[in-house]
């Protein structure tokens, strides 16, 4: 009998909907005990874990639920019954859907069959489903949150930015109107050109000191918004007007609310970094935060999309969810080194930021990006590599659980090294 069946006994494949979940329990010998759909609400939770407990016969510890989605309610569900939970990627559902049909069919209960049947024999194919800390789990949705606010602020002054092109373009040579305030402030007072020239000195002034801006004079900002206005169509200027209006106080929300998310974040990764009592080591969001160029928002990323491989301390695991472990694909005399797609996209934008900020915080990393430029590689390539070296110092540094030190520096870059890089 193999380590897996000693383990557990029942296996269960769940093929989740947004409106009910199809549910299949089998036995070590393949046998069907269970085939049933489950509405998706409370009570229709609570059901598919009494009756695939039921009909499993054994203890929730011995039994093994295979699932997709490796989050939701119906994830919190089964493991606070017990049960453990294994996710797969889809894509890799895809290739053992083939096992059970080579003509591709596909449907619910053949999805939930081919989950708990592929736990059954590759469960090291499968990942391993954990609750999580719920600090970690407030602090990921903030993240998510901050990303959604941070697009709607881009997608709104995009819009902005497009009727001051078509009526007033005089403003954007003073200001960005995706995130300048004081801007949006006299675009409340003076939408128009011809508004805008009877915005006296005094009021352009008492803004610009308000905001503290002092890139500009107010003469400056009367000269610019004063200059000659575009020809426009009869009604043009009134529906421009119009829209302005109503866009300014969105930008104006999402930007106070991206703000206050920022605030909780930065809350919550103090909290974290603070030691635990009775422990004099220092905590994992401590530690992060000493890297150069690792910010606030890229910590909470690292910390939330990356959390089993930072606790395991995986090297291997992190630079392959990240994205910055290339794809190898050999095959008799053909060789290709290609950059992974398959990973986590916050992660990979997450690295992108950290490995640029690296480049401007230290001198170090700013001779290697130079130095991989200078062997040919792209600016995305360069950066890639960069991120790479810098995850390696991240587990180093999570491993002796000490801060970064910047005059512990590394051996020179070989030429060598260099030209040895993947793609």
């Amino acid at each position: 009998m193999t380590e897996q069946a000693e383990t557990f006994l029942r296996f269960v494949g769940i093929d989740w909907g947004s409106e009910a979940h199809q549910a299949c329990v089998i036995d070590g010998s393949r046998k069907v005990l269970l085939e049933k759909a489950f509405a998706h609400s409370g009570k229709g939770l609570s059901e598919l874990v009494e009756a695939v407990l039921a009909a499993a016969g054994v203890e929730a510890e011995q039994v093994a639920v295979a699932i997709e989605v490796p989050r939701g309610a119906i994830v919190d569900t089964l493991l606070e019954r017990g049960l453990a939970v294994f996710a797969i990627n889809p894509k890799q559902l895809d290739r053992f859907r083939d096992r059970h049909s080579v003509a591709g069919a596909k449907d619910d209960r053949r999805d939930a069959l081919v989950l708990a049947d592929s736990l059954r024999t590759d469960e090291p194919a499968f990942r391993r489903v954990r609750a999580g800390d719920p600090t970690l789990i407030e602090l990921r949705e903030l993240g998510r949150i901050h990303e959604e606010l941070k697009a709607e602020r881009i997608a709104l002054g995009n819009r902005l930015r497009e009727q001051m092109q078509r009526y007033f373009p005089q403003v954007l040579t003073i200001g960005n109107v995706y995130e300048d305030r004081w801007l949006w402030e006299l675009l409340e007072k003076a939408p128009t050109p011809v508004l805008a020239k009877r915005v006296s000195l005094a009021k352009i002034g008492s803004l610009l000191k308000r905001y503290r801006i002092r890139s500009l004079t107010p003469e400056a900002v009367r000269d610019a918004v004063s200059a000659e206005a575009l020809h426009v169509a009869p009604g043009v200027l009134e529906a421009c007007r119009r829209h302005v209006a109503l866009l300014l106080p969105r930008l104006r929300l999402v930007h106070e609310q991206k703000s206050a998310v920022e605030r909780e974040i930065e809350a919550i990764l103090e909290k974290l970094s603070e030691p635990l009592e009775g422990k004099a080591e220092h905590r994992d969001a401590r530690l992060l935060q000493s890297l150069p160029g690792l910010g606030k928002l890229v910590c909470a990323t690292m910390l939330t999309e990356a959390t089993e491989p930072l606790e395991n301390r995986d090297y291997r695991s992190l630079r392959t969810l990240c994205g910055v472990a290339p794809v190898t694909k050999r095959s008799g005399k053909q060789h290709a080194v290609s950059m992974r797609t398959s990973c986590s996209r916050r992660l990979r934008t997450a690295l992108f930021y950290w490995a640029d900020n690296a480049t401007k915080r230290e001198a170090r990393w700013k001779e290697r990006y130079t130095a991989l430029r200078a062997a040919g590689h792209s600016h995305g390539r360069a950066l890639r590599g960069l991120a790479d070296r810098l995850l390696a110092l991240l587990v180093a540094v999570l491993k002796s659980g000490t801060p970064y030190d910047p005059a512990r520096r590394g051996r020179p870059i070989l030429a060598t090294e260099l030209a040895a890089t993947s793609p």
